[in-house]
């Protein structure tokens, strides 16, 4: 026997002794408990572990780049993991959201999406697949290199381990121009397979290398800037002064050097604009290997066909100036510029036939300062005459404005009266149909009263004799109502039913009058008068 056996004996003598059986249950309970600990411990280290590290969770504008360590190798010269089952970096990357990946057979990266903004596009280089045969600079699906399509602004979700994005400037065409598209992909119009009539041409078709017949007008594209090539051109209309270096300067036939400013208003047209680019160059290049050129040269011709004199004054100066234009106009149109209008300003003449013309001019102006006032006297005469004649017709005018005055009123007054006369008559013959209709309503509403009241007169009596019908005679409908009548307004009556007392006023109503029994009954007995009613 233990210590704590002669020590619980001693203390507690008459409490049973327990053996060790007796804490079986317990001891079973503390090891299940303890199974269940350790599973929940277990579970939760293990939920732990997968949360900590298994999950993946891209934040928002991220993507993950999955990396798978075991499986197939690469082939050599890969670099991105395209079939199922192969180590290395994965193509597809995880868009935003919450994934749980073994973290022994997959590792991840973050990396930003792909952002291109407004107004610009991004062009994809491909960093993975078969190399470009030689000679080729855009990458078909499979082939490293440069992508057809183009991204717009937008977001988009980019393997950077597999494709590269580089930004470049949308195309804007503005309004008034249109763009010059160039192909630098396609078929060589020099080296490639075709007809000589497509060689060394400045406009080709839309599958051959080179400049387009088509244009684009206004407005944004997003075209890759390694396929296409995009020049603006202006076709708004375009004003140049020709003057100083510039003017037009030639000898007349007299042997004087004219100088001649003016002012030029020309633009190009849509479908020409692109032989002009290449043929010619921009706007500046236009006017000066054109227009100027054909302006000075029709300047020299005509020029030496007259005296300087008849620059300055005459229809010399008129008629060359519509001739420059008709003549700009025509040979400028076989290029594609349309010259719209030529205005000549200031002819500028030597000093020699200045001198004579400017005294020619004074005279002029002489002559004609002598010949106003000439004509300023004979105005003032007829003003005269004219303020005579107006007065003694205003004289005229003002009698006969009386006589129309007094005449216009007399035929008011008469209309005035005459229109009184005729509302007074339509007045009473309006008056005497009212009072005609008015009778004949009085007449109406009386026949209808009386149908009125014949018809409640029938109806009541009707309803009277179906009322007498019912009680059995007349009597007993006087009898009914004179009870209803009464009976609330009596209190108290301290009398007999006969003669002479007050109540033998009720005895003839007290013996029921005669009433016929139905068919198979027989008749009631008489009720027996009672006394000293109350």
């Amino acid at each position: 026997m233990s210590f704590d056996d002669i020590f619980n004996t001693a203390k507690f003598p008459n409490k049973p002794r327990r053996s060790p059986r007796d804490f079986a249950p317990a001891i079973r309970k503390l090891k299940w408990g303890a199974l269940v600990t350790f599973l929940l411990v277990l579970v939760g280290a293990f939920a732990v572990f997968v949360w900590m590290c298994c999950r993946i969770e891209p934040e928002s504008d991220q993507i993950a780049i999955l990396i798978r360590k075991t499986g197939a190798n690469l082939l050599p010269g890969e670099i991105i993991a395209t079939r199922p089952g192969q180590k290395g970096i994965q193509l597809e990357p995880l868009p935003e959201g919450r994934y749980f990946y073994n973290p022994y057979t997959w590792d991840w990266r973050f990396a930003e999406v792909t952002t291109i903004p407004a107004g610009r596009l991004g062009v994809v280089t491909r960093l993975y697949g078969d190399d470009l045969p030689a000679g080729e600079i855009i990458a078909p699906n499979g082939y490293k290199g440069i992508a057809r399509d183009v991204l717009s602004p937008g977001k988009y979700r980019i393997n950077p381990y597999a494709e590269r994005v580089d930004l470049f400037d949308a195309i804007s065409i503005r309004p008034g121009h249109v763009g010059v598209v160039a192909h630098l992909e396609g078929e060589d119009p020099i080296h490639g397979e075709m007809a000589d009539v497509m060689k060394n041409v400045y406009i080709v078709d839309e599958s051959v290398k080179g400049v387009q017949t088509k244009t684009i007008g206004p407005g944004t594209y997003y075209l890759n800037p390694y396929i296409f090539a995009v020049t603006e051109v202006n076709l708004q209309s375009q004003r140049f002064e020709l003057q100083g270096d510039d003017a037009i300067s030639f000898l007349t036939q007299d042997g004087f050097q004219v100088m001649v400013e003016g002012t030029l208003e020309f633009a190009l047209n849509r479908d020409d604009a692109p032989i002009l680019t290449q043929k010619v160059g921009d706007i500046d290049d236009i006017l000066k290997k054109i227009i100027l050129p054909k302006a000075r040269g029709f300047g020299r011709i005509e020029g030496s066909k007259h005296p300087a004199i008849d620059f300055i004054v005459g229809e010399t100066r008129q008629g060359f100036q519509d001739s420059l234009e008709k003549h700009l106009m025509a040979q400028c149109l076989r290029w594609g510029v349309q010259v719209r209008s030529m205005l000549i300003r200031n002819i500028t003449p030597p000093e020699e036939v200045s001198e004579i013309i400017r005294e020619r001019e004074v005279a002029l102006q002489n002559q004609r300062k002598i010949e106003q006032q000439i004509e300023q006297a004979r105005s003032q005469a007829e003003l005269t005459r004219q303020e005579m004649l107006a007065e003694q017709m205003r004289g005229k005018v003002e009698s006969e404005t009386v006589a129309i005055r007094a005449r216009i009123q007399a035929e008011q007054e008469r209309s005035v009266k005459l229109t009184a006369s005729t509302q007074k008559l339509d007045v009473a013959r309006i008056n005497a149909e009212a009072a005609k209709l008015q009778a004949e309503a009085v007449i109406v509403q009386a026949e209808a009263n009386r149908d009125v009241i014949a018809m409640r007169n029938t109806a009541e009596a009707a309803v009277t004799q179906q009322m007498a019908n019912a009680f059995g005679g007349g009597r007993n409908l006087a009898r009914f109502t004179l009870y209803k009548k009464a009976a609330p307004r009596i209190g108290s009556i301290i009398s007999t039913d006969r003669a002479p007392g007050l109540g033998g006023i009720f005895e003839s109503f007290l013996t029921p009058a005669p009433s016929s029994p139905l068919p198979g009954q027989p008749a009631r007995p008489a009720a027996p008068a009672a006394g000293g009613a109350r």
